[in-house]
């Protein structure tokens, strides 16, 4: 039997509460071609649960502790023999049932061999300047950028939105993790360290898919019709405000390709999830289309 107490911070690569430490590579949720391998709660699946250790195989046991374990008997009043999965946010998902339960946790043991689903392409990689959002903003930016299937978020740091609160990090976490429960996703969402529009220009210069969010650009749709679908892509949204003009300069030499989002000034929030959710669809529908 392998022991194992999940916790919200082992979830996503910024486990000690700190910006500094390197993030995971874990990649956005499968797609809808690989539906077979993830049932959707909503239309009758299995209740999901977060473990950082799976079974290896059929029969295999791991013990259930901390924050899952209170959801699954406190919350949702599981027992002994009820059905349930595990998934561990790379990917691997087991279907199972609980063998047993104390007061400490409970044990989990696999009806079969743990599948691993492939990730989603492209991979889109979120730079926007929510550090100035209040009122719950942010995490509303956060939260529907993991329902919608995003790879990583990263806090970008510009002049009119420079700098956000370490005391964040914590609340985003769980943000991620109650989110990826709710859309079924199986591969985590990095939020990555807050990075400044130079740190960022490396990135956009390797990428063949760079997308900046601009009022009066030409519009995203046109972008996209002359665009190649690419395994990865960058979206950059920019803050109350908007960019420089120094800081579009500085982007667009290199590489960025900016676009509009329609003839309304639009909040960072909404020009994001507007942004992301267009890009989902479009590489969502690249992909159907191949197979």
């Amino acid at each position: 039997m392998q022991a194992h107490q999940p916790t919200f911070h082992r979830f996503v690569a910024l486990s000690n509460r700190c910006w500094h430490r390197q993030p995971s590579k874990f990649r956005a949720f499968c797609s809808s071609s690989s539906s077979s391998d993830c049932s959707n709660q909503s239309r009758g699946g299995l209740p999901r649960f977060f473990s950082e250790v799976l079974p290896p195989s059929k029969g295999g046991v791991v013990r259930v502790q901390g924050d899952e374990f209170w959801h699954m008997t406190k919350v949702l009043r599981l027992s002994t023999n009820d059905r349930v999965e595990l998934f561990n946010g790379k990917g691997g998902l087991v279907r199972g049932n609980i063998q047993s339960v104390d007061r400490a946790g409970l044990d989990f043991a696999a009806l079969e061999d743990p599948k691993l689903v492939p990730p989603q392409r492209p991979q889109w990689h979120v730079f926007a300047a929510f550090g100035s959002l209040k009122g719950g903003r942010a995490d509303w930016l956060v939260e529907k950028c993991t329902e919608l299937g995003a790879s990583s978020v990263t806090p970008l740091l510009t002049e009119r939105s420079p700098s956000v609160s370490e005391n964040r990090v914590d609340r985003l976490q769980r943000l991620i993790l109650a989110a990826s429960k709710q859309c079924q996703r199986l591969h985590e969402m990095v939020l990555k360290p807050p990075q400044k529009i130079n740190d960022i220009l490396p990135y956009v210069q390797k990428s063949k898919l760079s997308l900046l969010a601009v009022a009066e650009a030409p519009s995203l749709m046109s972008a996209l019709t002359s665009s190649r679908i690419e395994p990865d892509g960058i979206m950059i949204v920019g803050p109350e405000g908007d960019f420089t003009e120094k800081e579009l300069s500085i982007l667009m030499e290199a590489g960025a390709t900016a676009v509009g989002l329609g003839p309304h000034r639009l909040r960072v929030e909404t020009a994001t999830i507007a942004l992301l959710a267009t890009l989902m669809l479009w590489s969502d529908h690249h992909q159907v289309t191949k197979t």
